[in-house]
């Protein structure tokens, strides 16, 4: 039987890095869900923007690490 692998999951630290951008992808998708909540429910301009800025900043990390910008280094959230 033979076996193939995905490029992603080729080697442990790809393995760790699909993992770690899944659970980014989860977070940046929870605060823009719930700044649309927020938005929706007349929470202030500060509450609300403090969630876009989250997001932003989750977003440039994600097209950093998922560019190839690292090893991997520095993504404590």
């Amino acid at each position: 039987m033979m076996m193939t692998q995905t490029p992603s999951l080729a080697g442990h630290d790809n393995a760790l890095l699909d993992g770690t951008v899944d659970d980014m992808l989860l977070r940046l998708r929870g605060l823009v869900l719930v700044g649309g909540l927020l938005e929706q429910r007349g929470a202030s301009a500060e509450e609300v923007e403090a969630h876009v800025r989250e997001a932003d900043r989750l977003r440039a990390k994600l097209a950093r690490l998922i560019g190839g910008g690292g090893d991997g280094a520095g993504l404590a959230a």
